[in-house]
């Protein structure tokens, strides 16, 4: 028996049927972002929203976030892309430790560049460069501000800002707002005095090396305080203060009590056994320009510092 088969009314696709590729969520109460990610995504697991994250998929008030502890407060808006959103490329020798709507905070590699100096190549990597490509995945108009400068050579933790009213904030009150800046440092010989305050007027001469006058009252105060964390006869590891923060303090400082930072031949170093400037930002800690909240961020000391492998012959 032979079946007449009607032809199918096949519709054209309406692209406009198709459902939207953002959804859309409401915050009710405080919370983090991952926490109110994970509650919302309930049939997702930790490590696919953590990569949705990361993908730059998840914005807040239309701004992209990728950070998990960014706070959320009731009455924002919370967008979460099915598709990928542009991608910055992958960061080299920086690491964020915390993103708001106004400050970054990163813990920088020792050999990366705060920001491109007179003598760099003018595509040569920078933690400026990286974090404006990255504050720029949300919004190309977005920009990133330096607040304080690490040496190339130095590691640790520093402090940028996301508009020019909040590095103009942080600056013109850095003394009062920074309630914590505590640096380790690796230096030559051992320090037989536990602790002790280094007090001097810095200069920079014409070659841009920095020194301590002896004439009172010539150049820029600097104070630096310091304590035996460890040491034997050839090395010593310092925690120290800053009171005040000048160009190459710390360098000149140590150079000055006759323990030059290890692997610091521009300030006196003669030996190199950890293959890089024995100085790491440890601990920064500030008062939030908007917020008025108390951050503070601790960093790992670095596992070359506490046991120096060789001592180098000298440069």
């Amino acid at each position: 028996m032979n079946r007449s088969k009607k032809p199918m009314n096949k519709k054209p696709m309406n692209p406009k049927s198709n459902p939207s590729p953002i959804k859309l969520y409401t915050v009710k109460e405080p919370s983090e972002l991952l926490n109110f990610l994970i509650t919302t995504l309930s049939n997702q697991g930790r490590n696919s929203i953590k990569s949705i994250l990361s993908r730059g998929q998840v914005s807040v008030n239309n701004k992209v976030v990728t950070v998990y502890n960014h706070p959320l407060q009731p009455g924002q808006t919370v967008s979460i892309r099915k598709d990928r959103a542009p991608e910055a490329p992958p960061m080299i020798g920086l690491t964020i430790l915390h993103e708001d709507e106004d400050v970054v905070v990163i813990q920088k590699d020792s050999g990366l560049l705060s920001v491109a100096s007179d003598q760099a190549h003018e595509d040569e990597l920078t933690a400026y460069r990286q974090l404006t490509a990255h504050v720029r995945i949300g919004n190309p108009k977005n920009r990133i501000f330096v607040v304080h400068r690490l040496d190339r050579d130095t590691s640790g933790v520093m402090l940028f800002a996301k508009s020019e009213h909040v590095q103009q904030t942080l600056q013109n009150a850095w003394q009062d707002t920074v309630k914590e800046r505590t640096y380790v440092a690796l230096v030559e010989g051992m320090v037989k005095k536990q602790e002790g305050t280094i007090s001097s007027w810095l200069k920079e001469s014409a070659t841009l090396k920095m020194y301590s006058s002896p004439y009172p009252n010539d150049g820029q105060h600097a104070v630096t305080h310091y304590k035996v964390i460890q040491s034997n006869r050839n090395f010593s590891l310092l925690e120290v203060h800053l009171e005040t923060g000048r160009k190459n303090q710390i360098r000149v400082h140590m150079q000055d009590i006759g323990h030059p930072i290890a692997g610091d031949k521009k300030y006196g170093s003669t030996t190199k056994p950890i293959n890089r400037l024995g100085l790491h930002a440890r601990v920064l800690s500030f008062i939030h320009p908007r917020s008025g909240e108390l951050l503070r961020f601790e960093t790992e000391i670095p596992k070359s510092f506490i046991n120096p492998s060789r001592v180098a012959p000298p440069q």
